[in-house]
């Protein structure tokens, strides 16, 4: 597969399956065993999809917006502006309305035209459990991070 079309497939699974939460076309682009070497408990696609099913109940009108992509060999990279509203429970924290945004690269494996593997590499979790409201920086943080401080 040419670069292209595997940046095309990768723009579909963010804009279309993820973003859009149109679960139909995701057989159509992850192959059956796909894997996260992060969370590989997951058991390929089918795990995908429940592990996308809980985030999307917790985050409802969670988005991804690529601000950039790039491929290599058959691997693609793309920067992700990510937000959404925790309105559901998420790893045992209690919904808090809160809209959270982070930025994250995401690098696909493209195999055989579906995606084969994935990993995200976020802003640090701390940014996304602070802006939740359930993590708060000690003073000795606050004088870190004095503009993270709100």
């Amino acid at each position: 597969m040419s670069l292209e079309e595997n940046k095309a497939i990768v723009r579909k699974f963010v804009e279309v399956v993820f973003s859009k939460q149109n679960w139909d076309r995701l057989d159509d682009i992850v192959a059956p065993d796909y894997v996260d070497p992060d969370y590989p408990q997951l058991g390929g696609r089918e795990g995908l999809k429940q592990m996308m099913n809980m985030a999307f109940k917790a985050l409802p009108d969670w988005h991804e917006t690529i601000e950039d992509i790039s491929a290599e060999g058959d691997k693609v990279w793309v920067l992700l502006a990510c937000s959404g509203t925790h309105t559901g429970e998420f790893m045992g924290i209690a919904p808090t309305g809160k809209k959270v945004t982070i930025m994250a690269v995401d690098i696909y494996r493209i195999a055989n035209g579906k995606i084969v593997w994935c990993r995200r590499i976020p802003t640090p979790d701390l940014a996304f459990f602070k802006q939740l409201g359930v993590v708060e920086y000690t003073e000795q943080g606050k004088k870190l991070f004095p503009e993270d401080v709100k």
